[in-house]
């Protein structure tokens, strides 16, 4: 059985209302029954300005190394047009927005010179001192949990999803609806991506931030994934999570890509000794 391969870092700190907080994040991916990994994910901090860092995560369809491909130019624009950031001229949004529009044209640019029809997902994260960003376009999802507690989940970009809201079906007969890999946006197609944001302001400690494929958050209730997190380190959640959906698939599973930022009170008083 394939190992999940974590990595895992320690971003500089941040301060909010007089307290200390510590980001501390993950990403790890597993192959599951698939013969191909073409989902990526990555969390980097900004070159020069502290407290602040990005996590992006994409789902990449489109067979044989398209998928894979189209999921690699959203890590790379996103770190590109993150190192190059400057908050007096431009906002997280437009920052975030920039991203994924910019990586569905090159995606649908390398249709003409190769053989594949590429698409992805994407999800991107910025955390900044006391403030937190987020976009994402399909089905691959953003979650906020505060002390175990949802606060907020992104809406899938997805034929049943819409069915859901809709009152058409319920989020049980989604998981196994038939059309359930429908997707109604994304990145590379013929249309133009449908792009939701979010942020979150201030932060607190205890506050958790994941971004995971649907190879994940199909076997995995919020519920018990708020619990995984405020429970254990990012890197022993995401090891956990990835456990857990690799026994639920039972065989039959997609390739599994997540990254967590998990902010942790830091000691003042260890610091001062």
């Amino acid at each position: 059985m394939l190992k999940p391969s974590p990595s895992s870092f320690s971003a500089p700190e941040t301060t909010s209302a007089k307290k200390r907080y510590q980001a501390e994040a993950c990403v790890a991916k597993h192959t599951g029954d698939r013969t191909e990994q073409q989902d990526r994910a990555a969390v980097f901090a900004h070159p020069t300005r502290k407290g602040t860092l990005m996590a992006v995560l994409a789902d990449g369809m489109g067979g044989h190394s398209g998928g894979a491909m189209a999921a690699e130019q959203v890590i790379l624009k996103a770190r590109q047009n993150f190192e190059a950031f400057a908050p007096a001229s431009e906002s997280a949004t437009d920052l975030l927005r920039s991203i994924v529009d910019e990586a569905h044209i090159v995606i649908k640019l390398t249709r003409f010179t190769s053989e594949q029809d590429p698409h992805s997902t994407a999800v991107v994260f910025m955390m900044q001192p006391d403030r937190a960003d987020w976009a994402h376009c399909g089905d691959s999802r953003f979650y906020h949990f505060r002390a175990g507690k949802l606060v907020t989940r992104s809406t899938d970009h997805s034929l049943v999803e819409e069915l859901v809201r809709k009152g058409r079906l319920d989020p049980e007969g989604a998981l196994r609806h038939p059309n359930r890999n429908v997707l109604l946006s994304c990145l590379g197609s013929e249309r133009e991506p449908r792009v939701d944001f979010g942020h979150a302001s201030p932060l607190v400690g205890g506050d958790a931030f994941l971004l995971c494929s649907d190879g994940l958050w199909a076997y995995i209730g919020e519920e018990e994934t708020g619990l995984i997190l405020a429970n254990m380190s990012p890197r022993d959640a995401a090891s956990a999570l990835i456990e857990l959906a690799r026994q639920r698939a039972r065989g039959s599973g997609d390739n599994i890509s997540l990254a967590i930022v998990k902010l942790v009170e830091v000691d003042n008083n260890k610091r001062t000794r």
